[in-house]
């Protein structure tokens, strides 16, 4: 499959209820995420397809993540995908029923960001996490003035253009 064959939405049942997430870096996608899945949605985080780990992390071409991303909608009728990618949130968008734009400030995902737990599905220990930290503070106070996939206006944009149900969570 291609990210053109992506481009008509998959008729889905009417009852099936698929989101997606997004927002800046330490937003709180993830526990929203969880949140939803608890209620019986599967759950995809983009970070798991979207990066090539070894030996150091790059990102994978659009068109293979684009795949994965098909094939776990294609295996579940109601799912929640979250990340920060507007890249690859846009594929996912085709077929969502909801949109959630975590536009939380930047000062409140720093503090969340020095408070989070370890996440194994990314890091090998707590401490390897710890070590990438003061990057991903950089990256995470660049979120309103970056342009690319990754960025406030593209979030913005991404939000602006979803057809289906739409929520911005401010706080």
């Amino acid at each position: 499959m291609t990210v053109n064959d992506m481009k008509s939405p998959v008729k889905q049942p009417p009852s099936a209820r698929r989101v997606i997430v997004f927002g800046n870096s330490s937003a709180g996608k993830s526990t929203w995420s969880k949140k939803l899945a608890s209620a019986g949605l599967a759950h995809l985080d983009l970070d798991t397809i979207a990066w090539d780990m070894n030996p150091n992390p790059v990102r994978k071409p659009l068109q293979e993540s684009a795949v994965a991303i098909a094939q776990f909608i294609q295996r579940h009728e109601n799912w929640v995908i979250e990340g920060c990618y507007a890249d690859l949130l846009s594929i996912a968008a085709k077929q969502a029923t909801e949109a959630f734009f975590l536009d939380i400030p930047v000062a409140q995902c720093l503090e969340q960001a020095k408070n989070r737990p370890w996440e194994p599905h990314k890091y090998p220990s707590k401490a390897a996490q710890d070590k990438n930290l003061n990057m991903l503070l950089a990256w995470i106070a660049e979120y309103p003035i970056r342009t690319d996939h990754f960025s406030r206006s593209a979030h913005q944009q991404l939000f602006d253009d979803f057809e289906g149900k739409k929520t911005r969570i401010t706080q």
